[in-house]
């Protein structure tokens, strides 16, 4: 490659990450870890660092006992999914959202603003749901590392990023409001989980809870179809990252309910 070559690709970077931050959603701008994506994208780093690095610094610790501290942090995050729930539904029944085509409303109306604060609260807490899988390094609970968890939990905050950074609303909604109720149910659980042994017998829904986490990617993949092939003022890119994203998760619970449900139940009749 020439230098001259080399000069021209560094142009094009330069020329595309200046288009990222000036063609976003001016409401929002100015918002933390919204303007750019590069601190967002040095969390990621961080994100991936700790899972390349704490299970070697764990590896001939004793688990830290963290009892406390998760019982606060999912009841904690039990409340705030409550929050969003509420905030993107009532946002958009006020607003008369309709299900099948919701363009973004980019002006600074009370309730337009409404519902761009509470994409960026559903953002900010994918960022703090990071926080899931330094607990299972701290309790060097390696098995839940999987592929699954680090993929969902890493992809989140950049779809969420470039959510609320160019449509801060709209469409974007439904997907906010049924994950927040899931997340309310989930966290549920893994509080009621937190507080010991004794509460065992009361968490035979596990199973449930996957089928919900999978019933809202199929709700959210048939939503995102039907809004990508319609005539509807919302940006196509956003319904194919969409769509594509939910159909690879569709796959990746579904394996992961058919290997924890089907084939350790024929294995422990077995």
């Amino acid at each position: 490659m020439t230098d001259f070559q080399a000069v021209t690709l560094w142009q094009k970077i330069q020329l595309f990450y200046r288009w990222i931050l000036e063609n976003g959603d001016k409401r929002t701008n100015n918002w933390p870890l919204v303007y750019s994506p590069v601190p967002i994208s040095c969390i990621f780093l961080c994100y991936l660092l700790i899972i390349w690095a704490g299970p070697k610094i764990m590896e001939k610790r004793t688990p830290v006992n963290l009892k406390p501290i998760l019982i606060i942090y999912n009841f904690a995050m039990v409340c705030l999914s409550a929050y969003m729930f509420y905030e993107f539904a009532a946002s958009s029944w006020l607003a008369r959202y309709s299900l099948l085509c919701q363009p973004v409303d980019y002006s600074s109306s009370p309730l337009a603003m409404r519902m761009a604060r509470v994409c960026w609260w559903f953002y900010f807490s994918k960022v703090i749901e990071l926080s899931d899988t330094i607990f299972f390094i701290l309790k060097k609970k390696k098995n839940q590392l999987t592929f699954l968890h680090v993929y969902h939990h890493a992809t989140m905050i950049f779809n969420w990023w470039a959510g609320v950074k160019y449509v801060a609303g709209g469409q974007s909604f439904l997907i906010g409001l049924i994950n927040s109720l899931v997340h309310v149910v989930m966290y549920l659980y893994y509080g009621l989980a937190a507080l010991g042994p004794g509460m065992s017998r009361y968490l035979w829904w596990k199973r449930y809870l996957t089928s919900l986490q999978l019933l809202q990617f199929l709700a959210v993949t048939v939503h995102t179809a039907y809004n990508l092939f319609a005539d509807c003022d919302y940006p196509d890119s956003m319904n194919v990252v969409v769509l594509a994203y939910s159909l690879s998760l569709i796959t990746l619970f579904s394996n992961f309910y058919y290997q924890s449900y089907v084939v350790n139940k024929k294995a422990k009749k077995t």
